[in-house]
Order: C-alpha cells, then sequence, then structure tokens
C-alpha cells in the first residue's frame, strides 16, 4: 500500500512538468551528451588516439619494407616509403652493420644511436617474432643534436621505434628498424578546447532554439487540446478542437476530440428526448389506470368489463414498457446470455405473428405470412421470438393508411432470412443509418407506441449481434426503405437445415 501510493504520488508530480520543459530538459541532456563525446574524443583521448594510430602505421611500414627487401632497386623503394609514411628506415644485419636506410625524419634517432643501443634493440627483437615497439623522448638518447632539427624546449616530442628481424635469401637474416616521431599535440588540443567552448555555445542555443520551436508546434496545440478537454469533461460539447493546429498526429488527434464533442452532444440531446418519450409513454398508461380505477370506485355503474378490459390493457402496455427499458440496460452491460438451441424458425415466426394479432385484433390489421419451406436453425428461440415481435410493432406503428404487414421468409445458400414490410411513407435515406440507435426518433413527434415502449429496433440489433458476436457472420440485420413506398425490415440466420 505505501509503495502504491508513492506512485500515486511520483505520478502526480509528474504531470505538473509541462511538455515545454520536458522538451528543454530533453534537448539539455542532448546537447550535453554531444559535447561530452566531442570533449572525450577529441580532447581527453585525443594524444592517445594518435599514438595508436601512429604506432599501426609504423608497423605496417615495416611490412612494406619487408616486401621489398628483396628487390632490385631497394634504396629508392626505401625512399618511397619513407615520404609516403612519414617515417625514417634502417636495414642492418644481427650485429647492427648497416645493409641500407632511408634517412627521412629530422629528428630521427635509429641514424644516430650508439651500436650498443642498437645491439640491445636487436636482442629484444631476436625474442619477439613478431617485433617490438618501443616509446622514447628524443633527450633519451645519448647523441649530437646539433646536426639535427629538434623541437624548441616548450614542446616535448615523442619517438617510436618498431624493430623486427626477417630472414631474406640474399641479406641473410637482417633487421628492421622504422623510427616516427610523434608530432606535439598541445597546441591541437588547445586548438580544439576552444573550439569545443564555440561548439558548445552554438549547440546550447540551438537546443534552445529547438525546443522553443517544438513548445510552439507540439506543446502549445496540445495545451489548447487539453483546455478544451477540459471544457468538454464540464459538458460544454462546443469546446473547440479543431483550431489547435500543429503536425498530422494533432490534427488527427483534434478532428478525433471534435468528432467526439459532437458525438457526445449528439448523444446527451437524445437522452433527454428518450427520457421525454419514456415519461411519457409511463405517464399515459398510469394516467388511464388511475382515471378508470378512480371511476369505477365513485360510479358504480361504470364497472363494467369494457373498463376493466382497459386497465389491464394499459397495465400490459406498462409492463412491456419497463420490460424493454430493463432489456435494453441489459444488453448495454452485457449481462444477456444466450440459450442457443435448434428450433423451427418458420413456426416461431407463424406464432409470434398469431400472438401479435391477438393483442391488436382491434386495429383491423392484416398479416401476410410468406414462405416456401419449414427452415431450422440453432440460435436463441426466445430472443429471436422478441426480435420477430419488435419488427411486427415497428411496422404496425409505421403502416400508415393501409393497414396490411406481409411477412416474408427467403431461403438462400447458407442463410434464411425473414422480412417484416409495412406499406407507410417510408424512411429517408440520409436517416437510414441512425434508425438502430437507442435515442434516435426518425420524427420528432412524439407517439405512443401501439404497444411495447419504442425500443424495439434498438433491441433487435442488440439481439442480432450478441448471436454474430457467438459465431461470427451467423447472423445480420438491416432495412430497405424508400419514401413513399414503405420499408422492409430483415434479419438473417444461419440454417441447419430445411423441411420441405
Amino acid at each position: 500500500m505505501k509503495r502504491n501510493n508513492e506512485k500515486v504520488k511520483q505520478n502526480q508530480s509528474r504531470r505538473f512538468i509541462s511538455l515545454k520543459w520536458r522538451l528543454f530538459a530533453c534537448f539539455g541532456a542532448f546537447t550535453a551528451a554531444v559535447l561530452l563525446i566531442l570533449w572525450v574524443f577529441q580532447v581527453i583521448f585525443l594524444e592517445d588516439f594518435y599514438k595508436f594510430i601512429k604506432t599501426k602505421e609504423t608497423v605496417r611500414s615495416a611490412s612494406s619494407v619487408e616486401e621489398i627487401i628483396t628487390g632490385n632497386d631497394l634504396l629508392s623503394e626505401l625512399q618511397y616509403i619513407s615520404r609516403k609514411n612519414e617515417v625514417c628506415i634502417l636495414i642492418t644485419d644481427l650485429y647492427g652493420k648497416t645493409v641500407a636506410s632511408s634517412d627521412y625524419l629530422s629528428g630521427c634517432i635509429i641514424h644516430h644511436v650508439s651500436d650498443s643501443t642498437k645491439l640491445k634493440l636487436i636482442e629484444k627483437a631476436l625474442s619477439s617474432p613478431k617485433g617490438i615497439t618501443e616509446h622514447f623522448d628524443l633527450a633519451d638518447f645519448g647523441r649530437d643534436t646539433s646536426q639535427n632539427k629538434r623541437p624548441g624546449p616548450s614542446f616535448k616530442s615523442e619517438s617510436i621505434i618498431y624493430v623486427k628481424t626477417v630472414k631474406t635469401e640474399g641479406y641473410g637474416d637482417v633487421v628492421i628498424f622504422i623510427n616516427a616521431v610523434i608530432s606535439p599535440v598541445n597546441a591541437t588540443v588547445q586548438t580544439l578546447r576552444i573550439q569545443i567552448y564555440i561548439v558548445t555555445g552554438i549547440l546550447t542555443l540551438l537546443g534552445l532554439l529547438l525546443a522553443f520551436l517544438f513548445a510552439r508546434f507540439i506543446a502549445k496545440p496540445i495545451s489548447k487540446l487539453n483546455d478544451s478537454a477540459r471544457e468538454l469533461a464540464k459538458g460544454n460539447y462546443n469546446a473547440d478542437f479543431l483550431t489547435a493546429g500543429g503536425y498530422g498526429e494533432i490534427s488527427e488527434l483534434g478532428d478525433s476530440l471534435e468528432y467526439a464533442a459532437k458525438e457526445l452532444s449528439k448523444l446527451d440531446s437524445l437522452k433527454s428526448e428518450l427520457i421525454a418519450n419514456i415519461s411519457h409513454d409511463l405517464r399515459t398508461p398510469l394516467t388511464l389506470i388511475t382515471g378508470y380505477s378512480e371511476v369505477m370506485r365513485d360510479i358504480p355503474d361504470e364497472n363494467t368489463p369494457e373498463n376493466l378490459q382497459i386497465i389491464i390493457d394499459e397495465s400490459k402496455r406498462l409492463s412491456s414498457l419497463v420490460t424493454d427499458i430493463l432489456d435494453m440496460s441489459k444488453f448495454e452491460s452485457g449481462t444477456v446470455k444466450l440459450d442457443v438451441r435448434e428450433f423451427d424458425l418458420t413456426q416461431t415466426v407463424s406464432d409470434t405473428i398469431e400472438r401479435f394479432k391477438r393483442l391488436i385484433e382491434k386495429e383491423g390489421f392484416e398479416f401476410e405470412f410468406i414462405f416456401d419451406s419449414h427452415v431450422m436453425v440453432r440460435a436463441d428461440e426466445l430472443r429471436i421470438s422478441q426480435v420477430i415481435y419488435n419488427l411486427l410493432n415497428n411496422a404496425v406503428i409505421h403502416a400508415g393508411g393501409i393497414k396490411k404487414v406481409t411477412v416474408e421468409q427467403r431461403v438462400t445458400e447458407k442463410y434464411v432470412t425473414v422480412g417484416v414490410i409495412d406499406y407507410g411513407k417510408g424512411i429517408p435515406e440520409d436517416k437510414l443509418k441512425n434508425i438502430w440507435e437507442r435515442y434516435y426518433k426518425v420524427d420528432k413527434e412524439h407517439k405512443r407506441a401501439q404497444t411495447g415502449s419504442g425500443l424495439g429496433l434498438s433491441i433487435v440489433r442488440s439481439v442480432i449481434s450478441l448471436h454474430n458476436e457467438a459465431e461470427e457472420g451467423s447472423a445480420a440485420c438491416g432495412v430497405k426503405s424508400e419514401e413513399g413506398k414503405g420499408s422492409t425490415f430483415w434479419f438473417a440466420l444461419k440454417f441447419t437445415r430445411t423441411d420441405k
């Protein structure tokens, strides 16, 4: 529990850090990392890198000499290698006697060391087949430096001497001396250090500039979206998300939030309409039940079977309304479970039509059921009966002056489709996509349903969706309508077999 509280506090503290300052911190860290790398490679380890590379070049020079040592024009080849690699070359026998040489460097050591020093180096090289590498200051050797150019006293020069013994056919065993001078790097390091100071300032200013630009083009639009989102959370559906601007992703986020705001506004409006409609539908049967009950209580002669039937009919209407509202609530919460079994869909449709016909027999409606064969399906029979009932009720409500409802059953290769046809005024094409919504009414003028709650189409869609989720592609529903020519609401199920 304590750890959870600490995490909550950490998350709360992070929320107070704005995106702008996070960007500044990120670019600052990036700039510092770049400068650190530059300092490490260009200043701190510059001399070590230089010595390492110079040593490798010296060893490669020895390999080049080893390849041309038996050539006819040895001297010119040695001079070429000396100039190319800026090294001095000395080839001697095992006793230090010179075989060939190229004195190229002014600070060369190997051409001026004593014989005893040469013999010591040769002795070390004999014990190492790959050769030896020695590093010395120019002042380490006792030699006459008056004949050679040396760096001034304020510089410190270092020499690399590579020694290797080689067996040759013409000269026998020889020793290759390669001498390279490491130039003073103090001035170079100082120059780089000054450049680093300049680069540090430039990168710092550049990082701040980039952070400012990002804060302007990213943080500012996001902050504006955040402010609009707060307004939306307070119930202000007119919050503006489209003027936030920014990059593509931010614009897409603004479009999505704008769409969400419109949908929430529409949903809120439709909920208000639903509450008004349900209130009206509840009040009407309650008023009739109360009114007829009071009349029958106060006037003895009004205690007739007709008045009792009105009370019973309105009670059933009220019960149906409450049942549909409860069913819709269950569908929304996901607590409805299907009881899937095989049953005769054709018989279920026929039975439902007969029950519905008895309920509204006083209305004078004509029902026609067209089918070719009995079809068996696997589904929840009770819920499918509810779908048929609601589609019949919807057809009766919108039948208009032609009091006729036709039910057609058609069988295709895999599916059986049941369509309920009314001959009313139809539905405008631009409103067809919304009629399945829970709170949507094509006609804003409130009309009390003949039976049921007016939530029938939403319940139909929910039941069919549940069947489709149980087995993908097993169920579907839809509508075909044309203004002035009525509507056909249909649903389809996969069938298991048909009985002709």
